[in-house]
């Protein structure tokens, strides 16, 4: 039985500049970024290297139409690709290592077969996504009103290089939604039934870091991040190892349609599921793995366990007030549609739930956290 696999080799540098003269950044070199990163920490260094920015394309969560504009103007065959930047960056330039990336539907409906055709060096500059250690690339596709994960080992990077630097201007509003996606990684590949304890040894790990985190944030004010900003990141790799591993589910399968419908930033999607999901999980199974895990955060929140999502609550919103998902727009006859929409698009996902959800509870999950 497999218990682990870690694709990428990792690396970390304290500087941007460490990164780039350590693999040599130039000629036949594009690297994919945001100009508010990539200005101002590699712009002065002269690399020789093409450029995309990211924002030219769209803003917001990667979609399909981003991934086939970007598509059409890479003209020349690059030896690599290097994404330095958030989830954005990371999942759409995944996509770029291969070689045939469009039509993207047919790469996404398993009508292309991906073929891995350049070095693929992966950059985080947020502490959430833990894309730089996974196969996974997920995008909105914005024709069908979802998203959708491609999960396939030619997306694995070659080379995840981790630069607690670059993080260093990131605003506490995307820190937030960020790290908090790291930790529902964290948590949904813990009770994922495709865990095990090397997994859980890497899950339990950055839930730890990112909880004791926010006590700090809590306690001190949103400046408190600032020196912990190393120990995000790594525990946003953590939680990716881990559920690159073990996978994700139900908060993440319930989130797609609400953030591809509204916008809505990955991060807080998931936060806006993440409570409803749990509690629905206890109604139906109180005990093995999901007691494991309240005992472990209640531990370290120091609550007792039967309260221990109510009190996650109350820290969470220190970084994220949690909102219905009426106040983001989202219609009462909407609920239906978001359910058929996880049943039709996220089996992937739902594979991986610490208890099996049908339709009907998916349905009450959906009208519990319409309202408050």
């Amino acid at each position: 039985m497999k218990e682990l696999m870690i694709k990428p080799v990792l690396y970390n540098y304290s500087t941007a500049a460490e990164f780039a003269n350590a693999f040599e950044i130039g000629e036949g070199d594009l690297v994919i970024s945001n100009e508010y990163i990539y200005t101002p920490y590699f712009g002065q260094l002269s690399l020789g290297c093409d450029v995309l920015f990211q924002e030219k394309y769209g803003m917001g969560e990667p979609t399909d139409d981003m991934v086939e504009a970007i598509w059409s103007d890479i003209k020349k065959p690059y030896k690599r690709v290097i994404a330095i930047g958030g989830g954005t960056v990371i999942d759409v330039s995944k996509l770029f290592a291969l070689k045939e990336v469009s039509p993207v539907l047919d790469l996404y409906d398993g009508v292309i077969k991906p073929e891995k055709a350049r070095e693929l060096i992966l950059v985080p500059t947020t502490c959430g996504t833990g894309s730089e250690v996974t196969n996974i690339s997920i995008l909105a596709l914005n024709s069908r009103g979802t998203k959708k994960g491609l999960a396939v080992d030619e997306l694995y990077a070659d080379s995840a290089v981790l630069v607690p630097e670059l993080m260093n201007g990131l605003p506490f509003g995307v820190f937030a939604t960020s790290s908090i996606d790291a930790l529902i990684h964290a948590v949904e590949s813990s009770l994922s039934p495709k865990g095990n304890e090397t997994t859980k040894l890497f899950g339990y790990r950055a839930i730890e870091m990112i909880l004791r985190g926010y006590m700090e944030i809590a306690k001190s004010g949103p400046e408190a991040r600032l020196p912990l900003l190393n120990d995000f990141l790594l525990a946003s790799t953590y939680a990716g190892i881990a559920f690159g591993n073990a996978g994700c589910g139900a908060v993440h399968a319930l989130s797609y349609p609400l953030g591809a419908a509204y916008h809505v930033p990955h991060g807080e999607a998931n936060y806006a599921i993440f409570t409803g999901v749990m509690n629905n999980y206890m109604e139906i199974k109180t005990t093995g793995e999901i007691a494991r895990l309240n005992g472990f955060m209640a531990n370290i929140l120091g609550c007792s366990p039967d309260n221990i999502y109510e009190e996650l609550e109350k820290l969470l919103n220190h970084l994220i007030q949690k909102k219905a998902l009426s106040e983001y727009g989202m219609e009462e006859k909407e609920i239906e549609a978001f359910t058929d929409s996880v049943i039709e698009n996220q089996q992937r996902l739902l594979a991986n739930n610490f208890v099996p959800l049908d339709r009907e509870r998916i349905l009450k999950i959906y009208r519990e956290l319409y309202t408050k």
